[in-house]
């Protein structure tokens, strides 16, 4: 029997595994893939950077092969997303880089936490929790051959990284899970919000002759 903050957890995680795969419907349609196409680069979007992190770890069960809830919810999110983009009044545009931003701060966390439970040191937590959260997107942005977009200026992986910190650095100092959960997630949403708001990103590495 889950707790209510695992509860919570557990239904935020799915939440975010949603969002990101129609991130990865809206990759497939701008590329014009077929059906197969549209749900494969919703799956690696969303369930990849855990997939890498559970073999990283040696967890005993990838978590979806643990609970087929995620494949579910990955097909239905891709099935729900053909028809959704094909909708003359769309979303405000706002509304999915928000909700990515909450999808991002949840994957960083479990990522972090799940580490942790495997026994593994801060740093690898913090390594886990950005594994988990660009990972997904790297592997589409491969797949749709374009420069992951981690891998460029944007605050994404940055976003990560000071999520994983607040998380562990929380816990080493011996501060409740659930507050060292809030700060995790609300370092990571708020950095990720403000790099879409006031357009941050970071100094481009250029080699000049």
């Amino acid at each position: 029997m889950l707790s209510l903050v695992d509860s919570v957890f557990y239904w935020s995680d799915l939440f975010g595994t949603a969002v990101f795969a129609f991130s990865g419907v809206l990759v497939a349609g701008r590329l014009r893939m077929d059906g197969f196409g549209v749900i494969v680069l919703a799956a690696v979007t969303a369930i990849g950077g855990g997939t890498i992190r559970d073999l990283i770890i040696g967890a005993e069960q990838v978590f979806w092969v643990a609970d087929t809830l995620y494949l579910w919810v990955i097909l239905g999110t891709a099935m729900l997303g053909i028809y959704i983009v094909r909708l003359p009044r769309r979303l405000p545009w706002y509304m999915l880089p928000l909700a990515d931003a909450f999808g991002l701060a949840v994957f960083t966390v479990i990522g972090a936490d799940k580490a942790l439970s495997h026994g593994t040191s801060g740093m690898v937590a913090v390594v886990m929790g950005v594994i988990t959260g660009v990972a997904g997107g790297m592997i589409r942005d491969v797949l749709a051959r374009e420069v992951p977009m981690v891998l460029q200026r944007e605050i994404y992986a940055t976003a990560c990284i000071l999520g994983g910190i607040l998380y562990t650095g929380a816990l080493v100092l011996g501060l409740p899970t659930l507050l060292a959960t809030a700060l995790g997630m609300l370092g990571t949403f708020v950095l990720r919000v403000a790099a879409i708001r006031w357009h941050l990103s970071l100094p481009a590495f250029s080699l000049t002759r």
